[in-house]
């Protein structure tokens, strides 16, 4: 089976990376989509974030640990597992074509068009890691699949449990893409947050939402603010 770099097509920006840390991956025919955790030059186009060998190492395991932890408990809201290659740090996952982000082209107003539902079935996803004690940063739209008319969850790699925490915003900046940091900046300063001192997970969370407004419309938010409230 041969695989390809997989990339977002943004309108205004063309192709960009799917993922800013690991290296994203799809099969020709589209049924395989491949997390590689792996700093590959050549995908990242020189913007390369995370570059620390036990950063990734760090990411890699809390993708493993907690996706597997999803596949134990609520298999129906990830993709399935195909397999993990622990020695080449690669995640194979069963999916049916491009993600969620790049089915609607990128565009928040064709969402509906993609799922109808889209809503109630990512707020049910926010609501089954808060009911485990999770706090899940990594929300972007392209960190979903649909599979038979049902939203898949992935990207694990920036997920905490409760018992973890405080932390701070700086430590995950390389997390972060630099449009979404300035806007948090903002936003950390009216919520009257630190950048650089740890910060409790429900304060980020919050925080998290509010970074998300341009990728989702504003009743979604507020929704899924409730739940973590």
């Amino acid at each position: 089976m041969k695989f390809n770099y997989y990339y977002n097509q943004v309108p205004g920006h063309g192709q960009q990376r799917n993922n800013l840390i690991y290296t994203s991956l799809m099969s020709e025919d589209k049924k395989t989509f491949v997390q590689w955790y792996y700093n590959d030059k050549n995908y990242h186009r020189g913007q390369n974030e995370i570059v620390d060998p036990e950063k990734m190492e760090e990411k890699w395991l809390r993708e493993v640990n907690y996706l597997t932890q999803m596949r134990n408990k609520h298999p129906d809201l990830i993709p399935t597992i195909k397999n993990i290659d622990l020695d080449g740090k690669k995640l194979y996952l069963e999916i049916d074509g491009d993600d969620f982000w790049n089915r609607a082209r990128c565009t928040t107003d064709n969402y509906d068009n993609v799922l109808p539902d889209w809503q109630e079935q990512m707020l049910h996803i926010l609501q089954t890691y808060k009911d485990m004690g999770w706090y899940k940063f990594s929300l972007h739209p392209s960190s979903y699949f649909v599979v038979d008319g049902k939203l898949k969850s992935i990207n694990y790699f920036f997920t905490y449990h409760e018992r973890e925490g405080p932390i701070s915003i700086a430590e995950h900046s390389s997390h972060i893409y630099s449009t979404r940091q300035a806007t948090m900046r903002k936003q950390v300063e009216a919520m009257g947050l630190s950048w650089t001192e740890p910060q409790s997970l429900d304060k980020l969370q919050q925080l998290c939402f509010e970074s998300f407004r341009t990728n989702y419309p504003d009743d979604f938010i507020n929704k899924a603010k409730k739940i973590y409230d």
